[in-house]
């Protein structure tokens, strides 16, 4: 590891674009459906003052972190046994990133609108499609002259967020391509998605409430990813470029997105990431996740310990660079990071090959930064080892803090005006196509199981791998007052049923367990979810399940930067996951009390008869499903979060997969109706579909 210290600037470039501004969330009640009433209400629930779960989540969520980094030790193991999981490792990676399968490599159609020439470089302002109505625009640095038939090696740039407008955040970093080009290497710099000519969104989860970015398993990391991998097809295709000799670099959040594309992209031969990456322990423990938006995330679905994401570019060279007081990729986790990839590199004899730099002081991009990866890129790509001395002369006072360029941003623009830009652009709008979604399609009669345990298994696989293979019961922890007791699902988060059950193994004729999903400030009532009067029985006994991150159970929710549910994420699961949990545990605890031939129905509103619905798939002891006004879909801004379950199938599956068992649908709206219907004729039980519409 070498430490230096140097003075300079560079724009700034963190996660996030902007400061937090925290807002409470709240979700206001849905009004009385009309015909409905309560039955055999239980006690009212009352938010007690104050957030008491705030500790208890923080120090559960942080344990799990450290768990899960921990868990890189299992990869150390051999060189021969990672080798042989490596292939199954990149496809589960690619998978977190929406690129399993891999999008189509469709024509580039690159386009150079016009060219620059400086002192000793050129530059070429140019944009491709790395898929149709794509757009990427970027700034591509060569030397003035390149001799006839020469190859050159070539660097691809990628930005961290600094917001330069309309001129795009490649501009702000245009110093490195051209000390690149000084040097007779060419240099393409990118736009992201976020902060480039064509702007898009990096904060879906972060503060634009898209939690259906989940659901699709989108991740703006994919995007920037996937731009990455087509600027390399891009540098290939140049006959000025020798593609065996390709590095990537770029700091911040493009110091995450070199990871990206290193570990995807084998063509990558040296990897310098610059204050771009830290571990779970940060993220989650220190809570470094708030400061970061979604572009330096992929969703871990496969529960990865964060360093694993690094060590699939091993054995290729890599610098991992950083500053010793950075708020935002803190030193700590840097270095339990870099402590892990030297023991992973020396398992393949490249101990050589793995190195590290620390600066001396916070976020920024100082000299001895730049200089570090400059020189370790041509002692790779050049077999140039001699130091770094001239890197001044490629950067202005302020250095572009100021607004001082070596080349005025504007000049670079690669669509000079507003009437340029292509006007059939996705970008604003790639979260809604970039990962394609599925529909199974209706089951067929004569093999509704296979048709159910195919769509089960790849549920368990990529949607609700976090839960156990079989929820068992939940634990009683304490009866905090008559008629309310808390429970454990199993995993550490309370929560909490509500209602007169009577004594144990009292006979009970239907047991209704309503999930509430209604969240309120504290001291606000929250009043039972209705239950239809046609759907009411005088013996029903009705019991109200406050499932976490509810009631009793809430935690502080401000949107940004969305703490909790982001960290789950990052932790391979979503708050409704677990939600899914403590219904099918509850349900579990209710079956080992009460006596058959007790009915247990599970009922809930809105997103909360999915989430009912998908308990009673994991939990047979559930006999059937009451949804009220459930979303058509996952897209809906009501529907609860899953990851990557519109990669598998849609609400109306999930739906039709409960046939044979009874399942009653109050104004279900705009929900697809024949797939549900097709299974319940398929499994001979059309009586146990029952829908109420009263449109």
């Amino acid at each position: 590891m070498v430490m230096v210290q140097q003075p300079g600037r560079f724009p700034r470039g963190g996660g996030s674009d902007g400061p937090l501004a925290p807002a409470i969330a709240c979700i206001v009640l849905a009004t009385l459906l009309p015909g409905v009433v309560p039955v055999r209400a239980a006690s009212r629930l009352v938010q007690p003052a104050g957030r008491p779960a705030d500790a208890g989540i923080r120090t559960l969520l942080s344990h799990r972190a450290a768990c899960l980094d921990a868990a890189f030790s299992a990869d150390l193991a051999s060189a021969d046994a990672w080798n042989a999981r490596r292939g199954d490792l990149r496809q589960e990676y690619l998978y977190m990133l929406g690129l399993d399968p891999e999008p189509p490599r469709t024509p580039l159609h690159t386009t150079v609108t016009g060219t620059l020439e400086g002192d000793g470089f050129v530059v070429e302002k140019l944009h491709f499609q790395s898929l149709p109505r794509l757009y990427v625009t970027g700034n591509l640095y060569r030397p003035p002259t390149v001799a006839p038939g020469e190859r050159l090696p070539a660097v691809l740039y990628l930005c961290g967020h600094s917001p330069q407008g309309r001129n795009g955040n490649k501009t702000a970093y245009q110093s490195h391509g051209i000390w690149f080009a000084r040097h007779g290497t060419i240099c393409l710099i990118l736009d992201t998605l976020q902060l480039g000519e064509i702007p898009g969104v990096h904060h879906g989860t972060y503060r634009e409430g898209r939690w259906w970015w989940l659901s699709r398993g989108y991740t703006p990391a994919g995007v920037e990813c996937w731009n990455g991998i087509r600027a390399l097809d891009l540098l290939q295709e140049r006959p000025d470029v020798d593609g065996r000799r390709l590095a990537v670099t770029g700091r911040s959040g493009g110091g995450a997105a070199t990871l990206w594309v290193a570990a995807a992209d084998q063509r990558v031969s040296v990897a310098v990431p610059v204050s771009g990456i830290s571990d779970l322990e940060c993220y989650v423990g220190q809570q470094v996740v708030n400061g970061h938006c979604d572009c330096m995330f992929l969703w871990n679905c496969f529960a990865w310990p964060w360093t694993r994401i690094p060590a699939l570019v091993a054995p290729r060279p890599m610098l991992l660079a950083n500053g010793d007081a950075d708020p935002i990729f803190p030193m700590s986790g840097n270095e339990r990071i870099s402590a892990r990839l030297e023991r992973f590199y020396a398992l393949f004899g490249a101990s050589d090959r793995f190195d590290t730099v620390v600066s001396i002081g916070g976020h920024s991009c100082r000299t001895d930064l730049r200089e570090s990866a400059f020189r370790f890129i041509h002692a790779r790509l050049r077999h140039d080892a001699s130091p770094v001395t001239d890197t001044a002369a490629s950067f202005p006072p302020g250095d572009g803090e100021d607004g001082q360029f070596l080349v005025a941003p504007e000049s670079l623009r690669v669509f000079p005006a507003d009437a340029d830009i292509p006007a059939d652009r996705l970008n604003s709008e790639i979260d809604r196509h970039f990962v394609p979604v599925r529909r199974p399609g209706p089951p067929p009669p004569e093999a509704l199981e296979a048709w159910r345990d195919a769509l089960m298994a790849e549920l368990r696989r990529v949607t609700f791998r976090s839960l156990p293979e079989r929820i068992g019961p939940a634990r009683l922890l304490h009866e905090p007052a008559p008629g309310r007791r808390r429970l454990d699902a199993g995993d550490g988060f309370p929560c909490e049923l509500i209602g007169d059950l009577g004594p144990p193994d009292s006979s009970n004729a239907r047991i209704v367990l309503v999930v509430e999903s209604a969240t309120q400030d504290s001291s606000d009532e929250v009043p039972p979810t209705p239950l239809p009067a046609a759907f009411a029985g005088p013996d029903d006994t009705v019991l109200r399940l406050a499932v976490r991150g509810t009631g009793p159970n809430r935690w502080t929710r401000t949107n940004p930067p969305n703490y909790v549910e982001r960290s789950l994420v990052l932790l391979g699961s979503t708050v409704d996951t677990g939600r899914v949990h403590d219904v099918a545990a509850a349900a579990g605890w209710l079956r080992a009390r009460c006596r058959p031939p007790t009915r247990l129905i599970v009922l809930g509103e809105g997103a909360a008869g999915v989430i009912a619905l998908c308990a009673a798939l994991l939990e047979p002891g559930i006999d059937g499903v009451v949804a009220i006004r459930p979303p058509a879909g996952f897209m809906e801004p009501s529907a609860p979060a899953f990851l990557n379950v519109l990669r598998v199938c849609d609400v109306p599956d999930l739906l039709a997969m409960l046939a044979p068992r009874p399942l009653t649908l109050i104004e279900p709206g705009e929900l697809d109706l024949a797939v549900i219907r097709d299974a319940y004729q398929a499994a001979s039980a059309g009586a146990g579909l029952d829908v109420h519409d009263r449109r």
